[in-house]
């Protein structure tokens, strides 16, 4: 679109508030990347979803299934590509795109609540819900070690970000995913490393920061 004119913009909206809220230390960064800010007007205060460790609950503890899932939009930065590859390459396991199936809320909620694997290859992310929700309801998240997630995520469901930040990577690293694939798959302490999960990144999910400080300001 109009570069100039969205730059222009967002940098007079970051310039007229008396303070700009962020989710993560990552989304700062981003945007200093392109703009020369004031640091004293930078908020760092996750986002308020609070309601998703209550909503979901029902769905913990289902019987889970061989089933991976890939619950991003249909969308060239999330390479949907190379889920595809996989589900060619593991048929052993069944791989669904969910935006493809026409779910409702709750039968996305109960496939997610079966799935043992919620995969991701995105290269934008402006946070991410579907692997935070997949956490809360014991379904392993696999994720690239790159955005946000980086700063979220626990070292047992981050993968190397050069195995995926382009196609050609991910043929040159397939089996390296693969093997990845099958581990996570396959292990028995997976509800502890969601229970893990879920403790470090539910600060992000979660709108305390923010009401306090839009109640202060």
């Amino acid at each position: 679109g109009n570069e100039p004119w969205v730059r222009n913009a967002e940098r007079s909206m970051f310039d007229c508030y008396d303070d700009n809220y962020f989710a993560t230390q990552f989304h700062v960064d981003l945007y200093k990347a392109t703009f020369d800010i004031d640091n004293s007007k930078v908020r760092i205060v996750g986002w308020p979803m609070e309601y998703l460790r209550n909503s979901l609950n029902v769905y913990n503890g289902m019987e889970k299934q061989n089933l991976i899932l890939f619950p991003h939009r249909v969308a060239p930065e999330k390479q949907v590509d190379i889920f595809r590859d996989l589900a060619e390459t593991l048929p052993q396991y069944e791989f669904v795109v969910c935006q493809e199936q026409e779910l409702t809320k709750n039968e996305y909620h109960n496939m997610l609540g079966e799935a043992k694997l919620v995969f991701s290859a995105n290269l934008q992310e402006t946070l991410g819900i579907s692997w935070y929700e997949g956490a809360l309801v014991g379904t392993l998240p696999m994720v690239p070690n790159r955005l946000s997630y980086t700063e979220m995520a626990t070292d047992e469901v981050l993968y190397p970000s050069e195995w995926t930040d382009t196609y050609e990577n991910f043929i040159l690293n397939k089996d390296k995913v693969i093997d990845f694939i099958e581990k996570q798959m396959t292990r028995n302490d997976y509800k502890q490393v969601c229970e893990k999960l879920v403790e470090k990144t539910s600060s992000f999910f979660d709108g305390e920061k923010l009401y306090k400080q839009t109640s202060s300001s």
